[in-house]
C-alpha cells in the first residue's frame, strides 16, 4: 500500500484510539465512586438498676483505601436528653479498608414501667462517602418495668370493727406476690364467656409495686389470643366462711375491660359451678365508667343458673379516678354487697331459695380483669393498651 493511502487510515485509527481513552477517563458523576454509610436502629430494655449503652452500628457499603469520617450526634424525641439518655457527639472514624464502626450511646437506669421511648443518632458530613441513611431510630422499652405507682386518694375502711377480728389479709407490701396466698390461672380458651385474652403469670400482666397490687391487661399476640391479663385465686390456700370483707381497688373503665373481684364455693371440684354458688363482689362493664354490678349466683332446682343481683352508680366521676373499698357481708342467713360503706345488694336466705343454697360453705377468692366477653363486647377503636386494675388490700374479718 502507498503512503499517502496509509496515513488517513492510521489517522482514522488514532483518532478512534484517542476517543476511546478520552472516555474511559472521564470523572464519574460526584460521590458514585465512594462507598455509602448506613446505620441501624437499636431497640432494648431500659434497666432499673444500671445504665446501659445502646449501640448503634455503622456499615460501609464497601472498603475505601481512605480513611472515611462522619458526624454525629443525638438527637431527642419522646425521651427526653439528660434525663433518659447522655447526650454525645463527635466523629466517627472508619480505618482504611474498614467496613463497620459503632457509636455507643447511654440510657439512663429507671425503673418507672411507662411507655417506649425514642430517641435518635443522626450522621452529617460525610467525608470520602455518602449517607444511604442519616439517622436511626433508638427505642427504649418501658412497658416491663416494675414500678407503677398510682394516687392513692379515695376511699379507705379500717383495720378494725367492733365485734370483729382481722383474720387473714393482704396489703401487697410485699416484693412479689406470695404463692402462699395466690395461685395463677393460666390459658386463653374463653373461660366460659367467650373472652379473649390469654391469662398468665407473666410480671408484664401481674405484679406488686408501691403496696399495689396491678394486674394488667395488653393487647398483643400470645398463644392464638389478641390480649393478655391475668387471673389469681385463694383456691386450696385461702378459704373462708361468713364474716366481713374489705377489698380496696382502683378500675380500668374502658371499652371491652371486664375487672372482677369475685368468690366462689370451695368445692367446685365436687360439684361445679353454678351449684358451687358464686358471689360477686364487684364487677364493671367498661362501657359503663361509674356502675358497679353485685350478684350472687347459683343453680336453680330445675338447673337454670339463678342470679340476684343490683348495680351502684357514682353521683360523679368514674371507678378508675380514685379508690373505693368494695366490701361483702355474710352470714349462715344473708349476704349484703357495699360499696364505699353502702349497702346496695341486700340478700337473705329466703330470697334465694330455689335450689341448694350454697352461701352457708367456704368461698376462695378470684380476682381478674377479663377482655371481651359476651357481657362487655370486644374492645374498640377508643379503648387504649395497656389497661389495669389497682387492688390495695384485700381484707377478711370475723365475727369474735
Amino acid at each position: 500500500m502507498k503512503l499517502p493511502y496509509l496515513l488517513p487510515w492510521l489517522g482514522a485509527g488514532l483518532l478512534a484510539i484517542f476517543s476511546c481513552s478520552k472516555s474511559s477517563t472521564h470523572p464519574l458523576p460526584s460521590g458514585q465512586d465512594q462507598p455509602s454509610i448506613t446505620i441501624s436502629d437499636v431497640t432494648l430494655a431500659r434497666q432499673p438498676r444500671q445504665n446501659i449503652n445502646f449501640r448503634f452500628y455503622l456499615g460501609l457499603s464497601a472498603s475505601s483505601t481512605q480513611e472515611v469520617t462522619v458526624n454525629y450526634h443525638t438527637e431527642a424525641g419522646t425521651a427526653i436528653a439528660g434525663k433518659d439518655f447522655i447526650p454525645d457527639s463527635g466523629v466517627l472514624h472508619f480505618a482504611p479498608g474498614s467496613t463497620q464502626a459503632y457509636v455507643d450511646i447511654t440510657v439512663i437506669a429507671d425503673s418507672l414501667r411507662r411507655p417506649n421511648q425514642t430517641f435518635y443518632l443522626v450522621l452529617s458530613d460525610p467525608n470520602h462517602a455518602t449517607l444511604a441513611k442519616n439517622k436511626a431510630t433508638g427505642t427504649i422499652l418501658n412497658q416491663d418495668l416494675p414500678y407503677l405507682p398510682t394516687s392513692d386518694s379515695g376511699y379507705t375502711s379500717p383495720l378494725s370493727y367492733p365485734g370483729y377480728r382481722l383474720v387473714w389479709h393482704d396489703e401487697f407490701d410485699e416484693q412479689q406476690l406470695a404463692d402462699s396466698n395466690w395461685n395463677y390461672e393460666i390459658g386463653g380458651n374463653g373461660w366460659g364467656n367467650q373472652e379473649l385474652e390469654y391469662y398468665t403469670s407473666r410480671p408484664q400482666n401481674v405484679f406488686l409495686s408501691d403496696g399495689k397490687l396491678i394486674i394488667e391487661a395488653r393487647q398483643e399476640s400470645y398463644g392464638n389470643n389478641a390480649y393478655t391479663s391475668a387471673r389469681i385465686t385463694t383456691q386450696g390456700k385461702h378459704e373462708f366462711q361468713y364474716g366481713r370483707i374489705d377489698i380496696r381497688a382502683k378500675l380500668p373503665v374502658a371499652q371491652g375491660l371486664w375487672p372482677a373481684l369475685w368468690m366462689l364455693g370451695s368445692n367446685i371440684k365436687q360439684v361445679g359451678w353454678p351449684q358451687c354458688g358464686e358471689i360477686d363482689i364487684m364487677e364493671l362493664i367498661g362501657k359503663n365508667p361509674r356502675e358497679v354490678v353485685g350478684s350472687l349466683h347459683w343453680k336453680k332446682a330445675d338447673g337454670n343458673v339463678a342470679t340476684f343481683n343490683n348495680k351502684y352508680d357514682l353521683s360523679q366521676g368514674d371507678f378508675s379516678q380514685a379508690f373505693h373499698v368494695f366490701s361483702l357481708l355474710w352470714s349462715a342467713d344473708s349476704l349484703q354487697i357495699l360499696v364505699d360503706d353502702i349497702p346496695y345488694v341486700k340478700a337473705a336466705r329466703q330470697d334465694l331459695s330455689d335450689g341448694i343454697y350454697p352461701f352457708d360453705q367456704p368461698f376462695f377468692f378470684i380476682f381478674n380483669v377479663a377482655v371481651g366477653g359476651n357481657w362487655p363486647g370486644p374492645p374498640d377503636q377508643t379503648t387504649v393498651f395497656p389497661q389495669r386494675m389497682f387492688v390495695d388490700y384485700v381484707r377478711v374479718f370475723q365475727q369474735n
